[in-house]
C-alpha cells in the first residue's frame, strides 16, 4: 500500500478532520459562495432541467455548479471507501451487538444491521415504506427548514445564524429521540423480533 493510500484509508483524529472541515466554510467565501449543504442539489438538479418550470426553479444554476461536483465526489468518495478500500471489519461496542440483537436483527458485520441496510432487505413492503417515509421527511424537513444538517450545522453556525443554532439543536435532539426510542421500535416491526 503506498504512503498516500495508508494515509486515506485510516480513521483521522479529530484535531485534523475537524480543522479541515471548519476551513471548508472560509474557503467557500474566499471563493464567492456563501452556502455549503447538500439539500440544494436537488434543486439544482430541477433548475437545470430543460422546459418551463416553476418561479423557484428559474435561476441561474450554473453559479453553484461547484455543489454538484461537492455532492457527486461524496457518492464517488463513498464508493470508493467502501468497495475499493474496505478496510478492517468495523469493531462495534458489545454491548451496542447486544441491544441490537435484542431487537432481533442479527449482530452486524459491518455499522448497520443487514435487515434493515442490506440488499435482500429491499425484499420487503416494510422496508420501502422505512425508506419512503424517511427519504419524505428529511427531503420536507430539508426544504421546510432552510436546509440540511450540513447546511446549518456547518455554514450558518459559522455565520452565527441564529435559526441555524435551533435547527442544529433540534437535529440532535431529533438524533436522540431516534437513535434512543425510533430506531429499536422499527427494527422489531421490520424483523417481527425483540425481547
Amino acid at each position: 500500500m503506498s504512503p498516500l493510500e495508508n494515509i486515506l484509508t485510516q480513521l483521522w483524529p479529530w484535531y485534523i478532520a475537524g480543522p479541515i472541515l471548519g476551513a471548508m466554510v472560509p474557503l467557500l467565501l474566499w471563493l464567492g459562495n456563501k452556502d455549503f449543504g447538500i439539500s440544494a442539489n436537488l434543486r439544482h438538479i430541477c433548475a437545470m432541467w430543460p422546459g418551463k418550470k416553476p418561479a423557484f426553479f428559474q435561476y441561474d444554476w450554473k453559479g453553484q455548479q461547484w455543489n454538484l461536483w461537492f455532492a457527486l465526489g461524496i457518492v464517488v468518495g463513498g464508493y470508493v471507501s467502501g468497495y475499493l478500500y474496505p478496510g478492517d471489519p468495523v469493531d462495534i461496542n458489545p454491548v451496542v451487538i447486544e441491544r441490537i440483537q435484542s431487537w432481533g436483527a442479527s449482530a452486524p458485520q459491518t455499522i448497520v444491521p443487514p435487515e434493515l441496510f442490506g440488499a435482500a432487505a429491499l425484499a420487503s413492503w416494510k422496508v420501502w415504506i422505512y425508506l419512503l417515509l424517511g427519504g419524505f421527511l428529511i427531503g420536507f424537513g430539508a426544504r421546510y427548514g432552510g436546509g440540511c444538517t450540513s447546511g446549518h450545522a456547518i455554514s450558518g453556525l459559522s455565520a452565527l445564524q441564529l435559526p441555524s443554532l435551533v435547527a442544529s439543536t433540534f437535529f440532535f435532539v431529533g438524533g436522540l429521540i431516534g437513535a434512543w426510542w425510533i430506531l429499536p421500535r422499527l427494527v422489531v416491526w421490520i424483523t417481527g423480533g425483540g425481547a
